[in-house]
């Protein structure tokens, strides 16, 4: 399991990692309270949530550029973009000048960027480690993000309560200038290898516009990769708004709870899915990747039906803990499946495709919004859970061939695209 921190790059990866993931849930869950508390709207709420998914539509532009110009120089230059946006919260909150308004214009533009820092570790990884170490590497480096929401939300809420906005964020910032410096350290040749093209600046964009026209026809050419891109986009649209993006909600109106009883939530999430990484982290899928993703996908909308119906505290965090446990378990296999049938050529661009699945978030949570207004939370997290559970079942049998055969290459160990 711990194979992986043998090589010099993923360790720095790996806390860099770290420490940005516990700025960001830190950063989410203070301010999606924040907008919910000052505005006292789930529509506001909601709206704020998508914003920072806005991103994933260009995601396959980071992808190409990831390609371009090195993976490594394009990761630490987005890390610095987001410790730039945190102290301009951080400038905002010092002179008591925060609004919602201005938390959601930050919202848009570090939403620009953050869901291509996926791209990027995903693709960094990939390029750093062994094939053999892929699934275990991409387990441990889910342990980051997991980790993250427990100790993040945990201290998010507690920071907020005990010393205010303001420090809370000094914190904030000082995580993300860490992830900056640890970043710069990634050092692999094969990683921040530059290709020094002398076209100018429109060949350049033609060329690039060409890429991104490669990984579209790639994609949609692999079975594969396109079943694996549409459960991605599922997911996001019908599982993950009520638990990335609603959860001020649900502690509030559900439970009746306040900032602390929110990071309980979230950290119960955050929980079952750092037991779903642990687990991935040994590297043994008996059953296969593609199978384990789809397996898993099912049983977290069966969960999230559960949770829809649920009005009492415990249950809840019992059923938050199972979520996250299936969420583990779906989408890390789920980036196994697309870098285990990508080219290494297009590892970049395929896993920034991969990304533009994320938009399934913000339509999700913008639809959810007012639909919850209207008919309330129960009714509609039923229908997105019943509706998530009917379509992957269809997917596992029309891609059947491609994602559920054990002769699959979706669902063979340690085998990656040449």
């Amino acid at each position: 399991m711990l194979a992986p921190f043998r090589v010099r790059g993923f360790r720095f990866q790996w806390a860099g990692d770290l420490a940005m993931s516990w700025a960001v849930e830190m950063e989410v869950l203070i301010l999606g309270w924040f907008v919910l508390v000052e505005s006292g709207s789930v529509s506001l709420l909601a709206v704020f949530g998508a914003l920072h998914y806005i991103g994933s539509l260009i995601s396959p532009i980071f992808g190409v550029a990831g390609d371009r110009i090195g993976y490594a120089k394009l990761f630490w230059m987005t890390r610095a973009f987001y410790a730039l946006l945190a102290g301009i919260l951080l400038l905002l909150a010092w002179q008591d000048a925060l609004t919602p308004v201005a938390v959601l214009v930050v919202a848009l533009l570090a939403g620009i960027v953050r869901p291509s820092d996926m791209v990027m570790r995903y693709a960094v990884v990939a390029m750093i480690l062994p094939p053999q170490q892929l699934i275990g590497g991409l387990g441990i480096a889910r342990i980051t993000s997991d980790s993250a929401r427990i100790a993040g939300a945990l201290a998010g809420a507690s920071t907020v309560a005990a010393f205010g906005m303001v420090w809370a964020y000094v914190v904030i910032v000082g995580l993300y200038c860490m992830s900056f410096i640890l970043t710069r350290q990634i050092l692999s040749e094969d990683v921040n290898r530059i290709v020094r093209d002398k076209a100018d600046h429109h060949q350049q964009l033609v060329a690039a516009m060409s890429d991104l026209g490669t990984a579209f026809r790639y994609v949609w050419d692999k079975p594969v990769l396109l079943g694996a891109m549409w459960l991605a986009f599922l997911v996001n649209l019908l599982a993950f708004p009520f638990f990335l993006g609603l959860l001020p909600y649900v502690a509030k109106h559900q439970y009746g709870l306040g900032q602390e009883g929110l990071s309980t939530l979230a950290a119960s999430f955050a929980f079952g899915g750092l037991m779903g990484s642990l687990a991935l982290g040994s590297n043994k899928l008996p059953i296969g990747a593609a199978r384990v993703m789809l397996l898993a996908a099912m049983l977290w909308f069966l969960i999230d039906f559960a949770f829809a119906l649920s009005r009492e505290l415990r249950t809840g965090i019992v059923l938050l803990t199972f979520a996250g446990l299936a969420s583990s378990l779906c989408l890390t296999p789920l980036a196994a499946v697309m870098l285990r049938g990508t080219e290494i050529a297009y590892r970049g661009r395929v896993m920034g495709m991969r990304m533009l699945a994320i938009w399934g978030l913000p339509i999700g949570l913008l639809l959810a919004g007012p639909l919850i207004s209207r008919w309330g939370f129960e009714s509609v997290a039923s229908a997105y859970s019943a509706t998530g559970f009917a379509l992957t079942l269809w997917m596992t049998l029309y891609w059947r061939k491609a994602l559920w055969s054990s002769s699959a290459i979706s669902n063979r160990r340690n085998e990656l695209g040449s």
